[in-house]
């Protein structure tokens, strides 16, 4: 079902006029939740740092995790001290409402992207649904965050934010209609709303709006308990493989795997793809027992401890192959412009420039 709703969304076609009557219901409510915002009968809750929304306009996944990477690591390079939020998708109904992610923390409780985020970044990582309050306990638990990064969120209004970061992929706005007929979330405008930078993760431009095009890359490959253990992956790791012509399981529990496994098919691999429903929970191993190689996303290998794999006494070798953005220095210069001048980069010596 999911695959035909994102094939019907980038066209006008029977699917998606059948459903059009109910994306006419989906616009009005969202129409009337942000005109509540601008009559201002409904308001932003107040936090005493800028936040930096990173989100889709778009149903699916667009690099969405992959930018909040890149614009964390371009904060701490630029002398901030970030914190990540997120509501943490499928996480258990039971979870705490509010939770520090911790690397030890199941992804059952925080969220596979989450999680993903706190073992990549090293830095503070709450979830919850209510961002607000998420926003606030990481606060209260870490007071050297002068900057929150939220990861998703665009589309929560009572969340504040001093700029939000727009990701589109190749698919650009689809079919240019609302959910359920199309992928949008909500209309795509002639401009870009005030403080939005847009990223565009394609190749170039798929919308009208003006943006920035990130470079993606493999950044090699690691084993599976080296990657737990914080260490890097490595392009002579992934060369040795692709070298050896052996034929390699790539599974990939993600929005679109097809661009994940065209990546590694360009990086030599002779790859069987395994494409995954988004977020799949590898409750049970989807590879056979006598499976030789196998590559994984990193979003999938948070959900694989290389104990679990050495109690089943499995031969197989897992390794993961993470994937980096890289953003240009225009891309920095207008995420910085509309930061407060108060919260610039600190110097050396710890003040901040005036």
């Amino acid at each position: 079902m999911e695959a035909a709703l994102q094939r019907a969304w980038q066209r006008r076609g029977p699917l998606a006029r059948l459903l059009w009557p109910l994306s006419m219901v989906f616009a009005t409510g969202v129409a009337l939740r942000q005109a509540l915002y601008r009559w201002r009968l409904l308001r932003p809750q107040r936090l005493p740092v800028p936040v930096i929304v990173v989100g889709n306009l778009v149903a699916g996944g667009a690099g969405k995790t992959p930018t909040v990477i890149a614009v964390v690591q371009r904060l701490q390079a630029c002398g901030y001290t970030p914190g990540v939020i997120s509501r943490g998708h499928g996480r258990r109904r039971d979870a705490a409402a509010v939770m520090a992610v911790q690397p030890t923390t199941p992804a059952v409780d925080t969220g596979d992207e989450p999680l993903l985020l706190r073992l990549r970044l090293g830095v503070p990582v709450f979830v919850g649904v209510d961002r607000v309050a998420v926003a606030r306990a990481s606060l209260a638990a870490h007071p050297d965050i002068d900057v929150l990064v939220s990861d998703d969120g665009l589309q929560h209004l009572r969340l504040p934010r001093a700029a939000q970061v727009v990701v589109f992929d190749e698919r650009g706005a689809g079919n240019d209609w609302m959910l359920p007929a199309g992928p949008l979330r909500e209309p795509l405008t002639q401009h870009p709303p005030p403080n939005t930078v847009v990223l565009y993760n394609a190749p170039q431009a798929s919308t009208g709006w003006p943006g920035h095009v990130a470079t993606r890359q493999l950044s090699g490959l690691i084993p599976l308990a080296d990657w737990w253990a914080g260490h890097a992956a490595t392009m002579p790791c992934l060369a040795e493989l692709a070298a050896s012509q052996a034929p390699v399981i790539a599974a990939a529990g993600v929005s679109q795997p097809e661009r994940y496994f065209n990546m590694l098919r360009a990086a030599g691999l002779a790859i069987t793809p395994l494409p995954l429903p988004d977020h799949h929970d590898y409750a049970t191993l989807p590879w056979p027992v006598d499976a030789g190689d196998v590559v994984v996303t990193e979003k999938d290998a948070v959900k694989l401890r290389p104990e679990r794999l050495a109690a089943h006494g499995a031969s197989t070798r897992v390794w993961v192959a993470p994937l980096d953005f890289s953003v240009n220095a225009a891309f920095d210069a207008a995420l910085q412009a509309l930061l407060p001048p108060r919260f610039n980069p600190r110097t050396p010596d710890g003040d901040t420039t005036a």
